[in-house]
């Protein structure tokens, strides 16, 4: 299909294997900063042809020794410790905001005023009031944005939307959907920033459940109602310098019953509480003419059951290893059965930005936008009501 279509990646306009190139500068350099950074690295030569070189004009972060160091080992021109600095470079065209949750408004609102095109760390925002903000910025700008949801671009989730979009479950009764991981299961685990409402938003909502979320409004359609509970299990944790303890201000798990528009019902849950899950998102659709189900942790396959038209006849479940040449992607990888990983699900999504960049494309339906984002926090937020007031909530949206 075409890139309108969203399942290839040939370079539409770019000839004789020449592209333009675009100047990253780039917020923060741990763990997103990582996965970014080897995404750039890698888009021009396996995208190939790539409709745009990405050229790494600057990193930004706090620490002057760190991201000094990034800087050195990914290669980045410049590194500054006030990302303000680095908007002010005028070969910075694209801004990739990959910094806590508390840094994603300001910079981002500004790098649109700036005329650069915004990449943003999910959440969007930490409320609903905050990513409109940023919606409405980057629409007034007139730039192109994306928010990085990227296991709308493992290929077998893309191959489950596809089945999806041309009828093959039919009518979709149920979606659900888990998000499990253990990493802060110890209670002498020390309090961080992802533990404070201030600097995160929310806990395991806006950590995990975002991401299942976004899942959901990509392959099942809208939300139209939520019912939520939240839990927060170590209400204290030791301060990092070790001089003593303070208050966890957000969820260390949640679970929601939500309605779709077109008649489905879900589950949605989340947890950092799980003990021997390591980053465990399984999801699960059920259709009138079948089931699929995926499991991030075996993220080159799909399970899936069809309705058998034969009269008495029985079948189960079958495993379908999404590696074919003519499955999402899989044009710039290997031969079949050669797996791919985690780390190509930003590469294809910032070659997704850069094409709708370079040749002037919408970065919807198959990317994420800041609506996209914004609705997310909408319903997020619809959450947390819900698990404060003990009612359903209705989704309502600005956008």
């Amino acid at each position: 299909m075409a890139e309108g279509g969203g399942f290839t990646t040939q370079a539409a306009g770019a000839s004789d294997h020449e592209a333009v190139e675009l100047g990253i500068g780039m917020l923060g350099y741990a763990f997103m900063g990582k996965a970014h950074s080897n995404a750039f690295l890698t888009i021009p030569h396996m995208m190939y042809p790539p409709a745009a070189i990405p050229k790494l004009v600057g990193i930004a972060g706090r620490n002057e020794t760190s991201v000094k160091e990034a800087a050195k080992r990914f290669g980045y021109q410049n590194a500054y410790t006030d990302w303000r600095d680095m908007l002010a470079n005028d070969a910075v065209q694209v801004f990739d905001n990959g910094g806590p949750n508390n840094v994603h408004a300001e910079p981002s609102i500004a790098a649109a005023e700036a005329g650069k095109h915004v990449f943003c760390e999910k959440p969007l925002g930490r409320t609903a009031e905050e990513s409109l903000k940023m919606l409405e910025a980057v629409e007034k700008a007139g730039v192109k944005h994306m928010v990085a949801f990227n296991y709308r671009f493992v290929p077998a989730i893309v191959q489950a939307r596809r089945l999806i979009e041309t009828g093959a479950l039919g009518r979709i009764f149920h979606y659900r959907a888990i998000y499990l991981q253990e990493w802060i299961i110890d209670p002498k685990f020390p309090m961080i920033w992802r533990l404070d409402k201030d600097q995160a938003g929310s806990g395991a909502l806006g950590d995990l459940g975002a991401h299942v979320i976004d899942l959901a409004r990509y392959l099942i359609g809208e939300p139209t109602r939520v019912m939520g509970m939240t839990k927060t299990f170590v209400p204290e944790r030791p301060t990092g310098d070790g001089t003593g303890t303070a208050k966890v201000t957000v969820d260390d798990a949640f679970i929601s019953l939500m309605e779709f528009e077109n008649g489905a019902i879900g589950t949605i849950e989340a947890s950092r509480f799980a003990q021997g899950r390591k980053n465990h998102q399984v999801l699960e659709i059920n259709g009138e003419k079948g089931s699929i189900k995926f499991n991030l942790e075996r993220m080159n396959e799909l399970e899936v059951f069809w309705v058998d038209d034969k009269p008495n006849t029985t079948q189960g479940f079958h495993n379908v290893l999404i590696s074919e040449p003519y499955h999402p992607y899989w044009e710039h990888w290997w031969p079949q059965g050669h797996m791919i990983g985690w780390e190509h699900t930003f590469v294809h999504e910032f070659d997704h930005f850069f094409r709708a960049i370079v040749n002037d494309e919408p970065v919807d339906p198959y990317g994420a936008t800041f609506l996209d984002g914004y609705r997310n926090a909408v319903i997020c937020d619809a959450i947390l009501e819900s698990a404060s007031s003990g009612k359903a909530v209705d989704i309502k949206y600005a956008k």
